[in-house]
């Protein structure tokens, strides 16, 4: 890669401009980027908090918390999953460190639409308070799937929370067209597709689906909420209308969003793995196209969630068998991460020991996901918390771990400051090892016929969740090691240089913190991007 020429080192994007305002209308993608670093970390201690609370219920059999009750404890369930879900875990990569680094890895001074990139933050920040402002209702209690025919008989909650996320949505479809012209039209002369480093890739084949995906649960969340409000058969058996229905709308969005939180995970791994090894990636080819490869399968596996729904016994092994071809994609990344640290000089700093961590927990995830693809096994699992152990290794296990080490990665080029490095290794120690102790015990539940969603539960099942909660307390504890580690960063950590971790892609061409515009000279691209020598 090219270097892009040399900057005041005075001014940088932090101190371009002052004041609130200047951040509140600003149209920098690196201030927007960390607009949506604030934003999804407030959501993400929120939800967790949820996360807590629930895991504290489950302690015992019984009640626990006192006055709690089983409402309560739906609705504590609902918006843990729907904060979690609609404004943590979708919007976290691609909309913080995606809007950070997407126009740096390109060569380019901001994204291609960069009203729109503001809109899209305003759009999620609109949806999140229309969301929560259903706990001024009573609350919503469906869980975050809203399930009909529960749902079109309850509180007027579930309508103002549906609306919420119908409005949120938009903060995901403008994102997504703003990357795929992004990579289209701003790339660095030279910088061919067959060039763009392998996070882009993955911004790329998540904003094809969250263009494409999106508007189909825009659309049945506003069928819901106008079931609700005027009597319109469309989910109700009795107008009509048809439950299940609701079931193929949700899940044909819902299950190329697990794609859209987990596809940035891959690329952010990606960068981690090749930077840390000092190793020029294994099968960049291969990684890239199995990207879209992904993305294009996610649209036609959502009924292996409906086995037990009636659906027809050839729709069912036909998307078992879709179900299991993701599996291809997703090993060539994880073949290739392992080969390209083979043989290499590893660094063990924390965003690599946190990309180790993801290859780990994914694994479990994945493999398990074999079991729920399977339509003998997937009917004794279903609704049982081995579904809810598989989805939090895939969701948390992968994108969180990602998400961490994505931050630490580039936590020195966004503020020109390194973290505090011990502190953050034990907020990885705690994280992982908090996660499997929370839950591996949730597989063995679940195997043994313990139902989620349900605020008791035997008393046979009492010592593994009793377990399971306090891994939970150990991932907290992760997270305020984490959390204290960057405030050390922030605080006095030392002076980050250009380019600390001796990577290869563009951002690490210029001063850190990045100037406002980001390359004095547009870069020249010459060669891939990790050419290690």
């Amino acid at each position: 890669m090219a270097a892009s020429g040399t900057h005041d080192a005075n001014e940088n994007y932090l101190n371009h401009e002052k004041g609130l305002w200047s951040w509140l209308t600003t149209l920098d993608h690196k201030r927007i980027g960390v607009l949506y670093a604030i934003t999804v970390a407030i959501f993400f201690f929120v939800g967790g908090l949820a996360a807590l609370a629930i895991r504290t219920e489950l302690f015992s059999a019984g009640e626990t918390i006192p006055n709690l009750g089983p409402n309560g404890y739906n609705r504590l369930m609902t918006y843990h999953g729907a904060i979690m879900v609609f404004l943590v875990i979708i919007p976290g990569i691609p909309a913080f460190l995606g809007n950070f680094v997407l126009p740096l890895h390109l060569g380019a001074k901001d994204v291609a639409f960069p009203r729109l990139n503001l809109l899209s933050w305003y759009c999620l920040l609109a949806g999140a308070a229309i969301a929560l402002t259903s706990l001024l209702m009573g609350g919503a209690d469906t869980g975050w799937t809203f399930y009909t025919p529960y749902s079109i008989n309850s509180a007027p909650a579930v309508v103002m929370m549906a609306f919420g996320v119908f409005v949120a949505g938009f903060s995901s479809i403008l994102t997504g067209l703003n990357f795929i012209v992004t990579t289209h039209k701003l790339r660095a002369p030279g910088m061919t597709m067959n060039r763009i480093p392998l996070f882009v890739w993955a911004l790329y084949s998540t904003a094809i689906i969250q263009v494409l995906a999106t508007p189909v649960l825009a659309i049945t969340v506003l069928l819901l909420a106008m079931e609700n409000i005027f009597g319109i058969g469309f989910f109700d058996e009795s107008l009509g209308g048809d439950p299940v229905l609701f079931q193929h709308f949700f899940w044909f969005y819902s299950h190329p969003a697990v794609y859209i939180m987990i596809l940035p995970a891959f690329g952010v791994i990606s960068e981690l793995i090749t930077a840390f090894s000092r190793k020029t990636i294994f099968g960049y080819t291969a990684i890239a196209y199995s990207s879209l490869a992904i993305a294009a399968v996610s649209f036609f596996v959502w009924g292996h969630h409906m086995f037990t729904s009636g659906q027809s016994e050839v729709a069912s092994v036909l998307f078992s068998i879709l179900t299991m071809l993701v599996g291809i994609p997703t090993a060539i990344k994880v073949f290739n991460w392992v080969a390209t640290m083979y043989k290499s000089s590893i660094n063990l700093a924390s965003p690599m020991l946190f990309a180790i961590g993801f290859i780990f927990l994914f694994t479990i995830g994945g493999v398990t996901g074999i079991f729920l693809a399977t339509i003998a096994t997937n009917i004794h699992f279903h609704d049982t918390y081995f579904v809810v152990a598989h989805f939090h290794y895939v969701m948390v296990g992968g994108t969180l771990m990602a998400i961490m080490g994505g931050i630490y990665y580039w936590f020195p080029k966004m503020f020109g400051k390194m973290y505090h490095e011990a502190t953050a290794r034990l907020s990885f120690l705690g994280i992982f090892i908090g996660f499997n102790v929370t839950f591996y015990p949730q597989f063995l539940l679940g195997a043994n016929g313990m139902p989620r969603r349900y605020f008791d539960y035997l008393p046979v099942y009492e010592p593994l969740n009793q377990i399971s909660t306090i891994g939970s307390y150990l991932i907290g504890i992760g997270f305020v090691f984490a959390a204290i580690s960057i405030l050390i960063g922030f605080i006095k950590g030392e002076k980050a240089g250009a380019n600390p971790w001796g990577a290869r892609t563009l951002e690490w061409t210029i001063p850190s913190p990045p100037p406002h515009h980001n390359f004095d000279k547009t870069p020249i691209i010459t060669a891939g991007p990790y050419e290690f020598r």
